[in-house]
């Protein structure tokens, strides 16, 4: 354990579980504190930090890493606590609060953290009466504890974002609801039906739900899963795929002989569903799919589970310039899986949400059209274009669409029905209370 620094030493430890919960106390401040200085992504920063502290055991580590998440995820009212960059009353009480507020296990810290917060006068907190079951509970409770405090659930989102959204107010405790919620390990059924993949991943003590809205996706729920020792992983019969985003495939709708391209491909996961949705259809399909990138190494690993699945019709085409890396009006289907501002992911990533300011959304509309306009040289006459995000933005999302028709009259919108709401739509947007998911959104375009 890292030990306590000299700012923890005026609080006596009497008890073994109270220098454990100092030591705790003092790792999670410094990977915090970098994380905020740093504004890179805490996954980054303490995955890193694991690496090089390999005496943790997987216990250190639980408490560590859902402490850290846990106080990025209620930071909108948390920092109304801990107003000092050091470790003092005030860094304890949040730690004391975040675990109160996620219902932690390891209650014998959480309960020294609150002893240490109590010492100051400014503190008298106290264990919830009952279950915190909704964030409605929890600001009630925290608002009890904290007369100082001016607490509404609105806070645990930044101010800029809803400044960035459409949101009705009738819906804005829904998303914060999710937003302050851990989502499940969505996977995808790739090779295997979603029942033969429940059943080889029950082999491996791994259970899974299937999915009541596509048919080759599963829940495997919230714990961590070490996905190398499961075997329908090694055999690329599993992908891991958020259900928000499998959405995009499904509305791509690719037919077993189309040629299409996956523009902002990364590491492929889009490009594997696409290509799992054609071999469906027709085990010897014909189809293929080139996917692009900026960068190198996703492509690299992109081909690895392409391979891992046995998956053929498969190729890479690197953007190295301005240029199209493929030919023009060449493919039956396009996809431009945009970058953006995330905002859609907050649920996994709740630091960004803290690190980012309005800008991040502001700075892509340019770029999203841009890339957007010179794929779209790319489709065939009668062939598709979907753009697609991860934002909940319209800045990034339906405004771009729109000046994109505006300037290339040859497309024309297709009308969608959103998977989990069943509504028609010609913009479809997946909000992350409505099917336990990630945000997403994504149109779909005819060439005339």
């Amino acid at each position: 354990m890292v030990e306590p620094s000299s700012s923890q030493q005026a609080f006596q430890a009497e008890t073994p579980a109270q220098k454990r919960a100092l030591s705790y106390s003092n790792t999670i401040h410094q990977l915090f504190t970098s994380v905020m200085q740093q504004k890179l992504p805490a996954d980054r920063i303490i995955g890193e930090y694991f690496r090089l502290h390999k005496k943790h055991g997987s216990k250190d580590r639980r408490v560590i890493r859902e402490s850290l998440f846990a106080l990025f995820r209620w930071w909108g009212w948390i920092k109304q606590v801990h107003t000092s960059g050091q470790q003092d009353s005030s860094w304890f009480a949040s730690l004391a609060i975040v675990a109160e507020l996620e219902g932690h296990k390891w209650s014998q810290f959480s309960e020294a953290w609150r002893e240490f917060a109590n010492q100051s006068e400014q503190f008298n907190l106290s264990a919830a009466a009952q279950t915190l079951a909704t964030v409605t509970d929890k600001c009630q409770y925290l608002q009890q504890q904290l007369k100082q405090a001016s607490l509404t659930e609105t806070q645990l989102l930044p101010d800029w974002f809803w400044q960035v959204t459409n949101v009705e107010q009738s819906q804005q405790l829904a998303i914060v609801e999710a937003m302050c919620s851990r989502p499940p390990i969505w996977g995808r059924a790739q090779t295997l039906n979603q029942q033969q993949l429940i059943n080889s991943l029950l082999k491996d003590d791994v259970e899974a739900i299937a999915s009541e809205f596509f048919d080759d996706a599963l829940s495997l729920g919230l714990k961590s899963i070490n996905l190398n020792a499961i075997g329908a992983y090694q055999r690329g019969e599993l992908e891991i795929q958020d259900l928000g985003s499998q959405v995009i495939g499904q509305i791509c709708q690719p037919q077993a002989d189309e040629n299409w391209w996956d523009t902002c491909s990364g590491a492929g996961g889009k490009t594997l569903q696409l290509r799992s949705l054609m071999l469906k259809k027709n085990p010897a399909s014909t189809g293929s799919i080139t996917s692009s990138d900026i960068r190198r190494k996703p492509l690299e690993e992109l081909i690895k589970r392409a391979k891992r699945a046995g998956f053929k019709g498969i190729s890479v085409a690197p953007w190295k310039s301005d240029a199209l890396p493929v030919k023009a009006e060449n493919f039956d289907g396009v996809l431009v899986d945009a970058p953006c501002s995330c905002t859609g992911t907050w649920r996994r990533n709740p630091d960004m949400r803290w690190l980012d300011d309005k800008d991040v959304v502001l700075a892509k509309h340019e770029l999203q059209l841009d890339i957007l306009t010179r794929s779209a040289k790319a489709v065939k006459p009668k062939g598709k274009l979907v753009y697609a995000t991860c934002s909940l933005s319209p800045i990034e999302n339906e405004q771009v669409v729109n000046a994109f028709l505006a300037a290339n009259p040859e497309f024309e919108l297709q009308t969608l029905q959103h998977p989990f709401t069943q509504e028609a739509v010609t913009m479809l947007t997946v909000w992350p209370q409505e099917a336990n998911t990630d945000g997403m959104f994504v149109a779909k375009m005819l060439k005339r």
